[in-house]
This record gives C-alpha cells, sequence and structure tokens, in this order.
C-alpha cells in the first residue's frame, strides 16, 4: 500500500528552481525583447489588432511563425492556408523535443506546456544545461522565455509604427540572438557534426528551392542524422562482433 502511494505521489515531486531559472532567461530576454517590440511594431502598422498580436504571442508563441502569419493575415487568407503554412515552419520543433523527453516535468499540464513553448532558443539553453538540473529548470525557463516575448509584443503594439522609422531592423535581433546562443552552445558540448550538417544541408537546400528552404533543410538534416545513427550502430555491432 505504502509502495501504490509513493507510485501515485511521484509526479508531483519535481522542485523547480525559479530563481535559477529567471536567471537563465536573462540572456534571452535580451533578444526577445528587441524582437517581440519589434514584431507589436510590424503587427500594429499591418493593421492587426492588440487583442490579436497578444492571442498570437500567448498561444502560438514562434517568432519566426509569428513574423510569417503578419503578411498572411493582412492579405487575408483563409485559416488553413495559414496553419499550413506555420506547421510547416515550426515542424523543427518536433526534433528539438526528442532528446529532452527524458527531462520533461512528471506533470501532464506542465509537461504539455514545456513541449509547446520549447522554441529555439529555449531549447539551446536548456541542451546546454547540466543533465542533472534540465528537469527542475525546464518549466521556469520555459514560463520565463514566454513571458518576455509576450512582454515584449504588447510594448511594441502599444509603441506602434514611431518606432520602426527610429530604428529600423529590430526584427534582426532574434537572428542574433539565436546564432550567440548556437555559439554558447556549442562551447558547452563541443561538438562538429551538428554545425556540418546544418551547413551542408542549408547549402543543398538552398539548390532546389527559397520558398520551402527551411522546410527541406531540416528533412535533409534529419536524413543525415538517421544515416550517421545507422553508421554508428552498424559499427558498434560489428566491433562487438568481432570481440
Amino acid at each position: 500500500m505504502t509502495t501504490r502511494l509513493n507510485e501515485l505521489n511521484q509526479p508531483f515531486e519535481t522542485n523547480y528552481d525559479w530563481v535559477e531559472g529567471f536567471k537563465k532567461s536573462l540572456p534571452v530576454a535580451m533578444g526577445y525583447l528587441p524582437a517581440g517590440i519589434a514584431f507589436g511594431v510590424l503587427a500594429q502598422v499591418a493593421g492587426i489588432p492588440i487583442w490579436a498580436v497578444m492571442m498570437l504571442s500567448i498561444v502560438l508563441y514562434a517568432g519566426a511563425a509569428q513574423y510569417a502569419c503578419l503578411p498572411m493575415l493582412s492579405a487575408g487568407l483563409p485559416i488553413g492556408n495559414i496553419a499550413t503554412n506555420i506547421a510547416a515552419i515550426n515542424l523543427r520543433h518536433v526534433f528539438y523535443g526528442m532528446p529532452l523527453l527524458n527531462y520533461l516535468p512528471k506533470q501532464k499540464l506542465a509537461k504539455a506546456y514545456c513541449l509547446f513553448a520549447l522554441t529555439d532558443e529555449t531549447f539551446s539553453v536548456i541542451t546546454s544545461l547540466p543533465n542533472e538540473s534540465k528537469q527542475a529548470l525546464m518549466l521556469p525557463i520555459s514560463l520565463f522565455n514566454q513571458s518576455w516575448w509576450v512582454l515584449a509584443s504588447l510594448v511594441g503594439v502599444i509603441i506602434g509604427g514611431a518606432l520602426s522609422d527610429l530604428v529600423p531592423h529590430l526584427d534582426f535581433a532574434l537572428v542574433g540572438l539565436f546564432a550567440i546562443l548556437a555559439y554558447e552552445q556549442f562551447q558547452s558540448i563541443k561538438r562538429y557534426f551538428p554545425i556540418v550538417i546544418a551547413v551542408v544541408s542549408l547549402a543543398i537546400a538552398s539548390l532546389f528551392t527559397s520558398n520551402w528552404l527551411l522546410l527541406v533543410a531540416i528533412t535533409i538534416c534529419m536524413v543525415m542524422i538517421l544515416v550517421r545513427g545507422i553508421w554508428t550502430q552498424h559499427n558498434v555491432t560489428g566491433g562487438t562482433h568481432e570481440q
């Protein structure tokens, strides 16, 4: 009976480190604030109402996809077309979740939210953490990161189009942030293979398409990772049999 009670209580034993999660979110905030403000400004210029802007940042919460939404919403495209494009842009998030499945919170609601909020920047921060601290920090980092983005979007839509004339190309802050986080992640794990396949996949994809560049590059990356995994497994199995 005691063992059964312990099993039932197990999912509620995760202790979240909110203070450390806030600290880890600060580098992301430095990029999310200007990029989120830029999104809010562009949305206001495009004539998107403030409630819709906030819903995009709360329910969609995907920087590149939100930027892509603006011209489609302004053009009045059918919701099916918009959803298809957004799904293609966000397909990479499926692969982000795979290496983190063992570190997700135990609670179902917290687990679902962390999967939803797994952006490029959040993935980069979490994967650079020691394995023993990932579970305690995943929910706080995810929640704080989205809070920065939502806050920035609100500020941007309130400020309006005046800021876009004063500070052009604010949206580049998101690209700069991701480049910095990718470099920090490389410094942490010291693996060249992800960089090599990313560059090669992008180069190959650019030869065939421009409209679907990201989707094609991700597909090529996935194929190369699978091939490398099969090749590595074959070598390990072959070495074991030889012994």
